[in-house]
């Protein structure tokens, strides 16, 4: 999941790289990036709303301006 993500969605790259340079591995790095998708996952089941990337990282796209 993490690895097509990072292929395929801006957002979770530029999130993934926000961890990698806080010096986080690889490994944990990508777990944490699943770890996001489970929980917008979530969120869509909950509120019974497609996936939109530009709400699902807004937050993120906010932190990092």
């Amino acid at each position: 999941m993490g690895l097509c993500a990072l292929r395929n969605s801006p957002c979770a790259r530029a999130y993934y790289d926000a961890l990698r340079a806080r010096k986080i591995g690889h490994h944990a790095a990508l777990r944490q990036l699943g770890n996001r998708l489970v929980g917008i996952l979530h969120g869509c089941l909950k509120t019974r709303t497609l996936y939109d990337e530009t709400t699902a990282w807004h937050h993120h796209n906010i932190a990092a301006a």
